[in-house]
């Protein structure tokens, strides 16, 4: 498959539960629409969310973010790992830690890939009601490996934790 000249879409989640949440979601937006031959098309609704893995920290702000890129996976991925970098984020971050930013491609297209650093579709899509509910704010795209929308994937997830929709907006128009 070439993948160096397509125009993809791309499906990120993004989460924060640190100093002021709104404002590092939206500034994420602007530093992927800084990336070269990519644009942020479409962003969900802000979702509050109970934290996962490690409760004791504050409530996370998610939202699912449409991208059409030229880059190829492992090139975005990197990008997204110096976005986070860019706005604080250690590289040597505790897992289910607080976070200032976490970006996560959830889809790539239809593609697959299961590689050291990269895993699509991101490999707990179907396991996290704060990805399934934004991500149905945008599209119900079926998931590549398992064959069920993400509708279908959110009416068998296994997350109990609350999750609330804000009336917060990241786009115009979205």
């Amino acid at each position: 498959m070439n993948l160096r000249h397509a125009n993809h879409t791309i499906y990120v989640g993004a989460g924060s539960n640190m100093a002021n949440r709104l404002d590092n979601l939206r500034k994420a937006i602007d530093l992927l629409n800084q990336l070269p031959r990519t644009s942020v098309k479409k962003a969900s609704a802000v979702y509050h969310s109970e934290p996962l893995g490690f409760p004791a920290q504050g409530w996370f702000y998610n939202a699912v973010f449409e991208l059409r890129s030229e880059l190829n996976p492992e090139a975005f991925l990197l990008l997204c790992k110096r976005i986070e970098c860019l706005m604080g984020r250690p590289a040597d971050h505790m897992k289910w830690g607080p976070r200032i930013i976490d970006l996560d491609i959830l889809l790539y297209d239809n593609s697959t890939c299961s590689q050291k650093h990269l895993t699509l579709p991101h490999p707990e899509l179907s396991n996290r009601k704060f990805v399934l509910l934004p991500l149905l704010d945008l599209a119900n795209p079926i998931h590549p490996l398992l064959g069920k929308t993400m509708q279908e994937l959110l009416e068998t997830c296994p997350d109990t934790s609350a999750i609330e929709r804000t009336e917060h907006t990241l786009l115009t128009g979205s």
